[in-house]
């Protein structure tokens, strides 16, 4: 990536000059590699700057003054932008180049990646807690499943034996008159017999 500052060599504004060598001193101090090109001497340089500054950043006569900075083809900002980025420790981030090592700007973002990563962490943990009930949910179906279908079985059983109480009462209720009519069949003999001997005696007195 080259930075490419657009500059007037011969402006005879004293606040141009004077804003073009705050912006190549930081530059060198800071050092980040970067192009001059001079739009005072050359026309297309000139040409170039004016149609690659958005319309939203050019003034309001439509004529950008320099200094402007562009990484390779992708505008940056003016000058003013780039004191606000400096203020706030952020000019590489303005130039779209990755700070080096043990810069204020590193150490920033290094802190940003840490809260950002601990927030992810923290939502991706909470989305991935599934509560106890629902991690059971399933088991606790089967299980109480399992239990009515033993109720159920154990109810059947206790009907079954149930209605093979009634049916043994039932037989045996059946059974009993059973033999108490043949009791009784026998004591109607015993009597006729007796009769019968009765008769045959007292025929035999007659005589």
């Amino acid at each position: 990536m080259v930075i490419k500052v657009f500059l007037a060599s011969s402006s005879g504004s004293t606040a141009i000059k004077k804003k073009q060598q705050d912006v190549v001193g930081f530059l060198e101090a800071l050092k980040v590699d970067y192009t001059p090109l001079d739009i005072a001497c050359n026309e297309d340089n000139r040409m170039w700057m004016r149609q690659n500054v958005p319309e939203d950043k050019k003034p309001a006569n439509g004529i950008p003054l320099p200094p402007q900075i562009f990484n390779e083809e992708s505008y940056c900002g003016d000058y003013d932008t780039f004191f606000d980025a400096k203020e706030d420790n952020l000019v590489y981030t303005f130039l779209g180049l990755p700070p080096p090592p043990g810069s204020k700007e590193a150490e920033q973002a290094d802190k940003d990646n840490i809260v950002e990563n601990g927030t992810h962490a923290e939502e991706n943990l909470d989305d991935t807690i599934v509560p106890v009930e629902d991690r059971n949910g399933d088991s606790n179906k089967e299980v109480k499943q399992a239990t009515d279908e033993n109720e159920e079985g154990e109810g059947d059983e206790e009907e079954q034996e149930g209605a093979a109480k009634e049916e043994t009462a039932e037989s045996v209720g059946d059974e009993a008159p059973t033999v108490k009519e043949e009791e009784e069949a026998a004591v109607e003999e015993t009597d006729e017999e007796g009769q019968a001997e009765e008769e045959e005696e007292q025929e035999e007195e007659a005589e």
